[in-house]
């Protein structure tokens, strides 16, 4: 089946958010929200959430999920927000506890904080199956940019998150904690197993020097034929030694000091303190 993919750009963090949907059902899923963060005043908003609602009452659906392809760390995700507007229940692979227990270490969170990944409504196993609609998607474990990496497959559509780019861009950095360039390598030739006809969507879009335009839509073929990083024929140990070299020359994402702190509590802010306001740590020489 073919499912109607809409994308919605967020220029700030070059991240790409998804509505999937069952026209026929009129039933959907949010994919991989943003909740807009100031870094300089710790302000935040709802304008990249509110253009998602925008989309979904115009087009009178209901939403089904709202999904975490991972625990991204160059943005905040909109799940509480969303939920709290549309209903849906959240997901996300069944390894988040695996980041949250690395993350609450580096952040020095108290042991009320848990690491079983029950902040999410769901946790998915590999090859889980579930329905949008009357369109059956399925849950792939890709794990390497971070432990809890997956993509859903939903129809003839598969929504990768961070593991692959465009193919003029290439793959996911693999040097955050828990990343594994070996794993990753494994992981996108289990995506690229998929039909070659197959829509991929991406997470995110960065230019280069060839590409005035951003995009985020690319099939499993012209992965295979033209990714830079991973096109057929490229070995494993030559892909690892290439992502090792190019991940020890890469900076911090600007975001991911807020976005993890979030990111790991499914997108809702630490407890207020005493004078009712919430706060994010910045941990010194850690990351």
């Amino acid at each position: 089946m073919r499912p109607v993919v809409k994308g919605f750009f967020d220029s700030a963090t070059f991240t790409v958010s998804y509505v999937v949907s069952d026209e026929t059902r009129k039933r959907c899923a949010i994919i991989d929200s943003v909740r807009d963060y100031d870094p300089a005043s710790g302000r935040t908003s709802t304008c990249s959430a509110d253009k998602i609602i925008s989309y979904i009452n115009a087009n009178d659906l209901r939403v089904d999920w709202i999904l975490e392809t991972h625990a991204h760390a160059d943005h905040l995700s909109a799940a509480p927000y969303l939920q709290e507007k549309l209903g849906g229940t959240t997901a996300i692979g069944e390894h988040i506890g695996d980041v949250q227990k690395i993350f609450k270490g580096v952040f020095n969170e108290d042991d009320a904080f848990p690491v079983d990944g029950r902040q999410f409504d769901v946790l998915f196993k590999d090859e889980a199956v579930f329905d949008i609609g009357s369109i059956e998607a399925k849950v792939l474990a890709t794990p390497g940019h971070t432990p809890a990496c997956v993509t859903y497959v939903v129809g003839d559509a598969a929504f990768v998150g961070d593991t692959l780019f465009m193919p003029d861009y290439g793959t996911a950095r693999c040097d955050f904690p828990g990343g594994d360039a070996r794993t990753l390598y494994k992981s996108i030739q289990r995506i690229l197993s998929l039909p070659p006809k197959s829509r991929l969507f991406l997470c995110h879009d960065y230019l280069t020097p060839t590409r005035t335009s951003h995009a985020w839509e690319t099939t499993v073929k012209e992965q295979a034929d033209s990714n830079i990083h991973i096109h057929r024929g490229i070995s494993e140990d030559a892909f690892v030694t290439m992502r090792d070299t190019k991940d020890a020359s890469l900076d911090l994402p600007a975001l991911i000091i807020p976005s993890i702190q979030v990111n790991i509590r499914a997108g809702h802010f630490p407890e207020p303190e005493s004078n009712g306001v919430s706060y994010l740590k910045v941990p010194i020489d850690r990351l």
